[in-house]
């Protein structure tokens, strides 16, 4: 039994994606899911405010909210960043064409109702699936309460009502749909072509393909299309659960399509360059989890980016998933599509430079 132990316990140090899912990989786990929740709260996040009150106490809200927004420092690393919304502009409009989802609305008796007693609502829009939405909704909450019990003399009643960015009827489905998405884009194709582009360099099958009148590009446009095939196919069969068994309201057009097919041609060219460069399967495999699985939770895909530190949001920004989530977000819930050919135009250059990286580095024979 010894013996045996040792033997299994050697193999299992040798080999590379056995000493990976062992030790370096609960080591990456509690590194990111640290680093992401180590600010013991939220990071600086960007609320619009838009004061339809012409009197006294809206512009003392407006204050009050400015106590706790640190003036959008650039050396701070929490609060609030209060970005002013002018009164003529229609509020919901005004954030689904800058893809944002926090923000306040200050109404236009403000003033008059609160010096009589009357009862008036703060609105608070927000992000149902978003930290930082609670938070914003948080400090909202103890100003109203302030506002509530301030004064020696009279009566105040003021409220909050809470409001999506979008829709009243969005859920936590709607915005969860695009992370996911993102999500099935990157694994399938990417931990399929890494373990291809290796193990078919191993067993001489790319030896075979030469002689056939199959060229390298060809073979890997072929596998970009059957990994865009397939992510098609997911993404309508994600629609169809999440409408019909949690009735979500997912917005169908064009521009989700730019997604569905720059997503796979990326993480299919970059699954093949990983495994191209790598010397053996089990280096391709530990070399594509180090990419894949801090793409996974540093994109948007389970966490908002919003939430996490502020450096972390920067490493975010370099990260093709991000791009490709965010774009999604933008067409399918904001219908902004500004943004999202920007968040395209992006995936097709860095695609098109890894395409022809991945060409130029694979080898159909050994040198």
């Amino acid at each position: 039994m010894t013996a045996d132990l040792k033997v299994y316990g050697r193999s299992n140090l040798r080999s590379k994606e056995g000493f990976f899912f062992t030790l370096v990989f609960p080591i990456i786990l509690i590194l990111l899911f640290g680093a992401i929740f180590s600010s013991g709260g939220i990071s600086q996040t960007k609320v619009y405010v838009q004061n339809l009150d012409v009197g006294p106490i809206g512009s003392s809200f407006v204050s009050a909210l400015n106590s706790t927004s640190n003036y959008c420092s650039s050396n701070s690393t929490s609060g609030l960043c209060l970005r002013p919304v002018p009164s003529d502009q229609n509020f919901t409009q005004f954030l689904t064409s800058n893809s944002a989802s926090d923000g306040v609305v200050i109404p236009a008796n403000f003033s008059a109702a609160y010096q009589a007693g009357d009862k008036v609502n703060v609105t608070v829009y927000g992000n149902p699936t978003s930290t930082t939405s609670a938070v914003v909704s948080g400090i909202v909450a103890v100003i109203v309460n302030g506002f509530n019990v301030h004064g020696a003399t009279g009566v105040h009643s003021v409220g909050i009502t809470s409001k999506t960015a979008v829709s009243s009827s969005y859920k936590y489905i709607d915005f969860l749909v695009p992370g996911l998405i993102g999500f099935a884009a990157l694994t399938s194709p990417m931990f399929a072509l890494v373990n291809i582009s290796s193990t078919y360099r191993r067993d001489k099958v790319f030896k075979l393909l030469s002689l056939t009148p199959l060229t390298k590009t060809e073979w890997l446009l072929a596998k970009i299309i059957w990994y865009i095939g397939t992510t098609v196919v997911s993404f309508f069969l994600m629609t169809l659960v999440g409408v019909y068994a949690f009735g979500a309201h997912i917005t169908l057009n064009w521009g989700i399509g730019m997604f569905l097919v720059l997503g796979p041609f990326f993480f299919v060219s970059l699954g093949m360059l990983v495994g191209t460069v790598s010397n053996s399967p089990e280096a391709a495999s530990v070399v594509g989890n180090l990419v894949t699985f801090p793409m996974m939770f540093l994109s948007g895909t389970f966490f908002p980016v919003a939430s996490m530190p502020k450096y972390l949001q920067t490493v975010a920004h370099v990260l093709p998933l991000y791009y490709m989530i965010e774009g999604l977000n933008d067409v399918m819930i904001y219908k902004n599509f500004g943004p999202a050919y920007f968040d395209a135009g992006l995936l097709l250059i860095i695609s098109a430079v890894v395409f022809a990286l991945a060409v130029k580095f694979f080898r159909w024979r050994e040198d």
